[in-house]
């Protein structure tokens, strides 16, 4: 038998003579249980704050995206087509190209991205699914597909044929310009659809047709500056990675959806980071209280000990035992904390039980890795503040 086990789980379940000592022990739990459930729960709603702002950008961001590492655009081969296709894990691809161009509509102007897109495009990138009104663009048109956000800087609808959206590309060359006027390609577009992502985005593209774009530029019928890629479920990308850049002769750049939101991720992660370092020093906090429980528990059996010692325990078995009191401790209360913690998290994703607007609740997430996090956090914490607590123990306070 562990005897210090064994003493230290009697000491847990048994009630003291001093009624203070045992009011000083329920607040020590109380501290451990809320503070676990506490900070559960608050990583819980950052990881559904977390997937809530990314399920913006992830409607119109690819898996996996290709640029040129050498310049703005590049000649993609028929060849290298039907490798692309033969590619294991891609399910889909769609060829782009994005530029900034000059929009004008009546006596308001604004410069931002046109996309231009194949027919592939709704299949890789669910687009169509931000549609706020209208339809998406039909292929070989001069349609086009605005934000929300750029309709209400133009105060522009869709299909107004008497105040078509107007298109200033600049011509590519080298010089200097004699006319201005002849510096820029320019064509009449007809607004079809508007679609709504999120403010940010809302302004920041305007969707045509590949053909358009390309004739705009002055590019070549093969030539793009992007291609984006839908991957089938479990797909290794680092093996498509490697097939790719095998294709291209590794002139390519190639960046999933993390790492073309990388200072969006970032900012999430600093967040959550902070969050659970302010969390995790009010757990601190409340385990003062768990120190000071088992010093006191420590001066009250301090004639047990005695007796103990003289039976010839230990002084390190004898610290042992509030050592192994405190982390058990810590170990249920943090159970029964996460508990609790679980119970709010689930319901809250079923019944929606607190809301951030009358239609939207606020998102919560329960994952296995807060579940761990936390845990870890509490044992671990519980251990150093019981190993402070143990360590009164001495022989010079039995003597």
């Amino acid at each position: 038998m562990n005897f210090p086990l064994y003493i230290a789980k009697r000491y847990i379940f048994s009630s003291s003579k001093n009624n203070a000592i045992n009011i000083i022990n329920r607040i020590a739990s109380m501290g451990i249980i809320v503070g676990t459930m506490a900070l559960f729960v608050v990583l819980s709603v950052f990881s559904g704050l977390k997937v809530f702002s990314l399920s913006f950008t992830n409607e119109i961001d690819p898996d996996l995206k290709l640029t040129s590492t050498y310049g703005k655009s590049f000649l993609i081969t028929p060849e290298q087509q039907r490798q692309i296709k033969k590619t294991e894990g891609i399910a889909s691809y769609t060829k782009i190209i994005e530029e900034r161009v000059l929009f004008l509509f009546k006596d308001k102007q604004q410069v931002t991205y046109l996309k231009g897109v194949d027919s592939m495009y709704p299949v890789v990138n669910d687009i169509k699914k931000k549609l706020f009104n209208g339809n998406w663009l039909k292929t070989d048109s001069y349609q086009v597909v605005i934000g929300y956000g750029m309709t209400q800087d133009f105060s522009m609808g869709i299909l107004d044929f008497e105040n078509p959206l107007q298109v200033f590309a600049p011509k590519p060359g080298k010089g200097a310009i004699e006319n201005p006027e002849e510096a820029f390609n320019k064509t009449d577009v007809l607004p079809v659809g508007i679609y709504s992502v999120s403010e940010e985005l809302d302004s920041k593209y305007v969707f045509a047709d590949l053909g358009l774009a390309q004739e705009l530029l002055m590019y070549k019928p093969n030539q793009i500056s992007g291609i984006e890629f839908k991957l089938k479920p479990n797909a290794d990308e680092n093996a498509i990675r490697k097939e790719l850049n095998i294709i291209f002769k590794n002139t390519i750049t190639l960046k999933n959806r993390a790492q073309l939101n990388e200072s969006l991720y970032k900012m999430l992660n600093t967040e959550n980071i902070a969050v659970y370092l302010i969390f995790t020093l009010v757990i601190i906090v409340a385990l003062f209280n768990l120190v000071g429980a088992l010093i006191m528990m420590i001066l009250e059996k301090k004639g047990n000990l005695k007796t103990l010692f003289n039976l010839g325990t230990e002084i390190g078995n004898l610290r042992k035992i509030f050592l192994l009191q405190g982390t058990l401790l810590s170990v249920f209360g943090g159970l029964i904390g996460l508990l609790l913690g679980i119970i709010l998290v689930v319901l809250q994703q079923q019944y929606e039980l607190i809301m951030i607007t009358p239609t939207l609740a606020y998102p919560v997430v329960f994952t296995l890795e807060n579940v761990l996090i936390v845990m870890s956090t509490i044992v671990s914490l519980g251990f150093v503040a019981s190993l402070i607590a143990s360590s009164r123990v001495s022989k010079k306070l039995l003597d």
